[in-house]
Order: structure tokens, then C-alpha cells, then sequence
């Protein structure tokens, strides 16, 4: 069972569907998501001149197509394909795949605790929903732990199935950004001095999200890579670790600077 969603979608929605039946004048779809048929009528299959539907669309095909009317009574809607962007097409795809991915998992957590699934929607489904948005709720206990979900009022027992299973089935993916540092220090264990800025820096940035590595590339030049969950974090974080290391040599008598690596 999903998250309870309205019955019909509205005009102007974004929908999956799946084609069942091709034509002369159109197809006949399955709307997944709110397991309602559909029409697809060949002047909205494409802009351009149509010599073949099958050209276009066939049976057993997935499809994003945007809602033009819903007739609840009749049950029935009209739907188009030709009013569909690539960059929609993309998007939707992307947001329906997660959603799938997310419910399954909502699944496993309630094999895992043993609780109905009905139960577990109502329980923890609804507040992370809510809150986050259901995949990206599973995404937040991967990165935060149990405590993204206890601190919305799910219990310690679900919250802890919820991590367990995310981060044994999702990858979070980072972006990486980069700089370079150059660091000279021509006093007395001068070596040791660069050495500490580095480890005083990365204590100094204590993001549980991100992730920091330095190396040499050729003295006086140094790399700094930070690994964030979005390029706006990774750059502020980028931003003062680089400010940070050169801050320290020059406060113990060295010279730095620091550039963001195109």
C-alpha cells in the first residue's frame, strides 16, 4: 500500500503511464500512479506530422504525459504527450522512480520490525512524507542517522529499522570540489607547522555531511577536496577549510594563500 494519495490527479499534473493499447486515432494508457485509465489522442502525440503512431508510442511503454481534462464521473482522462518537456519528462521519471524506490523500502522496514505495513505508513510514513519528502526522508537517516526521525516524533524502533535499511540499500551520491593551497614556512620545524594547520582545519570543520582530504601535489602546493551533498555546502565548506589551514601557517610566521581550483 503507498502513502494515501488523491483519488484522481488534477489538470496540468505530470503523470507515468503505461501505453496498453495503440490505435489509429490514439492510445489507451494505464495512469500508474492512481491506477486510472487514460486517452491519449494522436493530435497530442506530437507537434509534428504523424505518418505512423507506432513511430512514437507502442504497447507495453513507459510515458510521462501531462493530464488535459479529468472527468471523475465518466472516469475518465485526456492526456498528452506533445505537451511534455524533455527537461519534465527527465524530472518526472526521476521523482517516480524515487518514490517507487522509497515505498519499497517502507516495506522492508516493516518486515524488519514485524509491524503492518498499513501500520508503519501511519506510524512513520506519514510524518517523514511530511517533513522531507519520503525519499529524501531515507536519504536524510542515511546521512544523519536514526535521529533525522526521532527528532520528528517517530519512534526509536522504527527509526532505527528506517536507518538500518537505507543505508544498507541507498547510495547517497556527493559532489567534489577542489582547491589549492600553498604554504610556505621557513621557521624552525616548519614542516610540522603546515602538518598541524591541516589537522586543526579539519577538526575546525565538524559536518557530519562532507567529507575533507588533503595531499601534496608539489610543495609548496597542497590539494583540498571536499565531498558534499550539494555544490553550495561544499563550496562554503571548501571556502573556510582553504581560509583556515593558510590562516594558521600565517598566524605561526608562515606565508599561504588559497584558490578555488576551476
Amino acid at each position: 500500500m503507498a502513502l494515501k494519495k488523491q483519488e484522481w490527479p488534477e489538470v496540468g499534473d505530470l503523470v507515468v503511464a503505461t501505453v496498453q493499447e495503440v490505435t489509429d486515432f490514439g492510445a489507451y494508457v494505464k495512469v500508474d500512479e492512481y491506477d486510472k485509465k487514460g486517452l491519449l489522442h494522436i493530435s497530442e502525440v506530437s507537434s509534428s506530422w504523424i505518418r505512423n503512431i507506432r513511430d512514437f508510442i507502442r504497447e507495453g511503454q513507459k510515458v510521462v504525459l501531462k493530464v488535459l481534462r479529468v472527468d471523475a464521473e465518466k472516469g475518465h482522462i485526456d492526456l498528452s504527450l506533445r505537451r511534455v518537456t524533455k527537461r519534465e519528462r527527465i524530472e518526472k521519471i526521476l521523482s517516480w522512480k524515487r518514490e517507487r524506490k522509497a515505498e519499497t523500502l517502507l516495506r522492508s522496514v516493516a518486515e524488519k520490525t514485524g509491524i503492518s505495513i498499513d501500520e508503519i505508513h501511519e506510524k512513520a510514513g506519514v510524518q517523514i512524507e511530511k517533513e522531507y519528502g519520503l525519499y529524501e526522508g531515507f536519504e536524510k537517516a542515511v546521512k544523519e542517522g536514526k535521529a533525522a526521525l526521532t527528532k520528528i516524533g517517530i519512534s526509536e524502533e522504527i527509526a532505527t529499522a528506517i536507518a538500518e535499511i537505507a543505508e544498507e540499500r541507498m547510495h547517497v551520491p556527493m559532489v567534489e570540489v577542489k582547491g589549492i593551497v600553498e604554504l610556505r614556512c621557513m621557521r624552525p620545524k616548519g614542516v610540522n607547522i603546515i602538518k598541524e594547520a591541516f589537522l586543526n582545519a579539519k577538526k575546525a570543520e565538524k559536518s557530519r555531511e562532507a567529507k575533507l582530504r588533503f595531499y601534496l601535489i608539489a610543495a609548496p602546493k597542497y590539494a583540498v577536496e571536499v565531498k558534499a551533498d550539494n555544490y553550495k555546502q561544499a563550496e562554503s565548506i571548501l571556502q573556510k577549510v582553504g581560509e583556515n589551514i593558510v590562516s594558521n601557517v600565517v598566524k605561526a610566521g608562515g606565508q599561504g594563500s588559497f584558490r578555488r581550483e576551476k
